[in-house]
């Protein structure tokens, strides 16, 4: 993967465990996979309560999906993360670096802050795409 960097995700999240990288470019010859919206929810149905175990969840759920695919955290090109509560923000970032923090390079990404995601009490759904040759 290229990185193409040109300063603002250093303005934003460029240090510590919410850094990203402005573009990756990812060279021909690769196998691609695309993971839906991935919410902390429990494989019985349950929603934990908190930002952080619903995040955690949500982070070994992706991790799963891409080890199904022989692939691991290396080979994210992008995340897109969705949280219902903004000040949720700095619990979800610790999590996040636990999986991400020493990843490189970084995946480029996007954060947002939504009204509802598909069941009322899910505070947080990432998706993925990763890349691998």
């Amino acid at each position: 993967m290229n990185i193409h960097n040109i300063g603002v995700s250093a303005l934003i999240g460029g240090h510590g465990p919410d850094r990203y990288s402005d573009g990756v470019e990812v060279p021909g010859n690769v196998r691609w996979l695309y993971a839906s919206g991935t919410p902390g929810i429990k494989l019985d149905g349950t929603v934990p309560k908190t930002i952080e175990e619903q995040a955690d969840l949500a982070w070994k759920h992706i991790l799963a999906t891409l080890e199904s695919a022989g692939m691991g955290v290396a080979d994210i090109v992008k995340v897109n993360q969705y949280l219902i509560h903004a000040e949720d923000k700095s619990a979800y970032i610790q999590v996040r670096g636990r999986y991400l923090g020493d990843v490189s390079p970084a995946p480029a990404g996007m954060f947002s802050v939504v009204t509802e995601l598909i069941y009322p009490e899910i505070l947080v759904e990432l998706e993925v795409i990763a890349a691998k040759a």
